[in-house]
């Protein structure tokens, strides 16, 4: 097999329901991932503390701590600085996804994601 990662376990945090719900669903029934969720990135952060998921799925834009912010709190704890963490934004300008990429991210994938395709992006980007 190499030393491609393996992926796993995904956390996915977002503040819109239905995009959790959604998530979640594709993750787990069609993906056959194991799937965590938070609405904040103040939940993700507590939830990181006794979990460790393979990737970490993180809205970009969301009320009190953005994904941006919320990826640098990550970066700061060593056990999870090299999990690899996935902006989900509905702006996926080649400017803003220049910016998500410099910030440390592994990849962007666009709102509205394909559910049936969701997990093998995810495998795709966090296994290069």
């Amino acid at each position: 097999m190499g030393d491609e990662a393996t992926v796993e376990s995904v956390l996915l945090v977002d503040d819109e329901g239905d995009i959790v719900t959604v998530g979640a669903m594709a993750l787990s029934e069609i993906g056959g991932l194991s799937v965590t969720t938070a609405s904040s990135g103040d939940e993700a952060l507590r939830i990181l503390e006794s979990t460790h998921p393979d990737v970490i799925v993180l809205d970009v834009m969301m009320p009190g701590m953005d994904g941006p912010t919320t990826l640098g709190k990550l970066r700061e704890r060593p056990e999870l600085a090299n999990v690899p963490v996935i902006f989900l934004t509905a702006k996926a300008q080649p400017a803003e996804l220049e910016r998500y990429l410099s910030l440390g991210a592994a990849g962007v994938i666009a709102k509205p994601f394909d559910p049936m395709t969701l997990a093998d992006q995810i495998r795709a980007i966090a296994s290069p």
